[in-house]
């Protein structure tokens, strides 16, 4: 338009002016012209760079968009495939065919343009160029780069400038969007502006860009003690840093930046998920969970795989745990996906071992540590012990499904896990847990045993259906069993049974080693005979509920007492000297045990051995035994 003045206004004074005359008007005004047109195009071009700005910021917005809505269909996709692969509907041709398929609707990209947008980038650039052919056309081509290049630089130091009374949380994205849109800008000016700015110039630009903004994010990540306001500067960083790769920016440093706060980050994450799991925990009452529809059975049950049958249960459904497992479950798959989310994009490709590093610290030692305070402290109840120890029980396969969903969002094979497999995390507060159940029992168990006290040790007949003492036991942990089966599994339930039989047996051999049981018959021992086999018998019939094997390995549990009541029934107590005998036989027994009680059976009369006294003066053959045993026992020690 400038130009086109100068060539009118020459037109005319060469048609209506002398040339001498014309020559000197010319050389008069032609400096004003020059001037004149130098200010419009200095003001349209000032008006470019006032708008430029806002243009660079919606530039930059849109560009990031759609960089997010690119990553939000890829994870849509790969949740897609991941379900398909786990419902085993698809076959691999399937997951091929629908991978294709979303491609094909244009969801990787096609169809953008070469700025990455629809329509030629949705920026005007005339004005600028316009400027700089007047500028090349008056002479004034390098004075117009240098003012052009000064001018966005200093745009570029303003875009720097962190507002201190709006919280960066707030202001993150215009920040870096304004960034962004500046170096999209020129990066087409670059490819189109006919030299105006080099590729050197706008390279340096953006060491300086870079530099600056890690070293905002080094300071602003610093302050920061929320886990999720990390998280949500870290994904639109990483945005940014997909957003310019596409331009040719490198963003490495940006993305080293990202990566050192990793630690800072799982550390509030872990943090918060500490307060959340004590807030869990502290809201459980400890009664099994009620479930009336079926979404509360998916959402509690399937969504975390700790489902012990494919088949869906009846509603309302009691399950075996209680509110606490769901309740931490959702806990620890929601620090995973928080984990996952950091970790991803952030330019390390494998990064499961990360993510499997931190989800053990939260697991064996915030989880485990917090469950092994709740046993310590809360638990002051059998019930509340059986359900506790059932809860663990459910624990545990929910900790294989944590470390299947955390191999699957970081994309390694589940063979991988399966391999790496290690013990369970949560074992301190699931041995704690059943340690707790079996101490409590055996407390109520010692209520009963104090009838032991009524034993008559030196009855002439033995009691043919035991002592008090037992049948009160064998009531009470029949009771125990019908209630602890309809939550904890069979192995949870023999193992404490296990161990209160075993602590009821060394009660029987203590109450034979004590102080208080002087001397005692034949016949007080042939009742605790009959005791141990109603102990016997009671292991025997949960057999349905465990297996035989299992039932015989729950009677070893009063193995002690069944061995000491058959050494001193036999005719020939003094083979517990044979060693193969006694590995066979007695393989439980101290010999200091069984000299102290031997020596109680011993009785000059010989009352004590009934069938067994002596006649004729001939020594009783049993007792003959029984004192060589002890004296050889007495040598030994």
């Amino acid at each position: 338009m400038a130009l086109k003045c100068v060539d009118t206004i020459e037109s005319e004074f060469l048609v209506k002016t002398p040339s001498s005359t014309l020559k000197r008007m010319l050389e008069k005004k032609i400096p004003d012209i020059r001037l004149h047109i130098e200010r419009k195009v200095s003001k349209e071009f000032g008006d470019w760079l006032v708008e430029i700005r806002a243009v660079s910021r919606n530039l930059g917005q849109l560009a990031i968009g759609q960089a997010s809505s690119a990553r939000q269909r890829e994870e849509d996709l790969r949740i897609k495939q991941r379900q398909a692969e786990e419902q085993s509907r698809l076959s691999l041709r399937d997951c091929v065919y629908a991978l294709e398929e979303e491609d094909d609707d244009g969801l990787s990209g096609g169809g953008v343009g070469d700025d990455g947008f629809n329509g030629g980038g949705g920026f005007d650039l005339t004005p600028l160029y316009r400027a700089y052919h007047i500028h090349q056309t008056l002479g004034l081509e390098d004075r117009f780069k240098q003012y052009y290049f000064e001018n966005r630089k200093l745009q570029l130091t303003s875009d720097f400038q962190v507002s201190s009374m709006t919280p960066f949380l707030e202001s993150h994205q215009t920040f870096f969007a304004q960034i962004a849109g500046f170096f999209i800008v020129e990066d087409r000016i670059v490819r189109t502006g006919g030299g105006l700015v080099s590729k050197l110039e706008v390279e340096n630009l953006w060491e300086t860009a870079v530099s600056k903004m890690c070293a905002v994010l080094e300071d602003q990540f610093s302050r920061m003690q929320t886990a999720n306001h990390l998280l949500l500067i870290k994904d639109y960083v990483s945005l940014l840093g997909v957003t310019l790769r596409r331009y040719g920016y490198l963003v490495d440093p940006l993305l080293d930046v990202l990566s050192k706060h990793r630690d800072k980050y799982h550390e509030l994450l872990l943090s918060d998920c500490r307060k959340q799991i004590a807030e869990a925990l502290s809201a459980d009452k400890f009664d099994q969970m009620l479930m009336k529809k079926e979404y509360e059975y998916s959402m509690n049950v399937l969504s975390f795989q700790i489902q012990t049958s494919d088949i869906i249960p009846a509603f309302p459904y009691v399950a075996p745990f209680s509110s606490t497992v769901p309740d931490c479950c959702r806990i620890v798959r929601s620090f995973i996906e928080d984990s996952v989310s950091f970790m991803s994009y952030g330019g390390q490709l494998d990064f499961f071992d990360v993510v499997k590093k931190y989800l053990d610290r939260l697991l064996s030692e915030d989880l485990d540590g917090a469950l092994l305070k709740l046993i310590s402290t809360s638990i002051h109840g059998v019930s509340q012990a059986m359900q506790v120890a059932a809860n663990m029980v459910v624990m545990e396969r929910a900790c294989d499904f944590f470390f299947r969903h955390a191999a699957q969002l970081s994309g390694v094979p589940l063979r991988m896990v399966e391999r790496g497999r290690r013990q369970f995390p949560l074992c301190k507060a699931r041995d704690a847990a059943e340690d707790t159940l079996s101490g409590l029992l055996k407390q109520k168990v010692d209520g009963f045993l104090m009838l032991i006290e009524n034993v008559n040790w030196v009855a002439d007949e033995p009691l043919p259906n035991g002592n008090e003492y037992v049948n009160e036991v064998i009531i009470y942990l029949e009771t125990l069993v019908s209630t602890a089966q309809q939550i904890l599994p069979p192995q949870v339930l023999k193992r404490v049974l296990q161990d209160v039989l075993s602590h009821i047996s060394e009660k029987i051999v203590g109450a034979l080693l004590g102080d208080t049981v002087k001397r005692f018959t034949v016949q007080a021992i042939m009742s605790i005979d009959v005791d141990i086999r109603l102990l016997e018998s009671f292991a025997d019939n949960q057999a349905p509920l465990l297996s035989d094997e299992e039932a015989n390995q729950l009677k070893t549990a009063v193995a002690e007492s069944r061995q000491l009541v058959n050494l001193l029934l036999s005719n020939h107590p003094e083979n517990f000297l044979n060693p193969v005998i006694r590995e066979r036989s007695y393989n439980t027994l101290d010999h200091r045990k069984v000299v102290l009680i031997s020596e109680k059976l011993r009785d000059p009369s010989e009352r004590l051995f009934g069938t067994f006294g002596s006649r004729g003066g001939r020594q009783n053959p049993k007792k003959k035994s029984l004192d060589t045993l002890i004296k050889r026992l007495k040598d030994v020690s």
